[in-house]
């Protein structure tokens, strides 16, 4: 589902125009972004949970050459569903 398909399902489900519609999407885009970047977990009720997980380094196979290259440290963000969002969808 692209970001226009989104806009348009929240402007419909909560009776306000696009306009209204993408600036809370990008809000609320913003608002994770930044809360994740300061290393809070941003906990969404009946959504999920967003945090920032550091991931080691290791050692990875080149799948075309076949040789052993490093990869290195890095930050990732996961997302956990809630229970509720797991239900949902079963």
């Amino acid at each position: 589902m692209a970001k226009t398909d989104i806009v348009q399902k929240i402007a419909d489900i909560a009776k306000i125009n696009k306009a209204e519609a993408g600036r809370a999407l990008d809000s609320l885009v913003q608002y994770i972004t930044t809360e994740i970047k300061s290393g809070e977990k941003v906990k969404v009720a009946g959504l999920g949970t967003f945090v920032m997980k550091d991931r080691a380094a290791r050692k990875a196979r080149n799948p075309k050459t076949g040789a052993m290259v490093d990869v290195p440290a890095k930050k990732a963000v996961r997302f956990r569903a809630s229970k509720s969002l797991k239900q949902a969808i079963i």
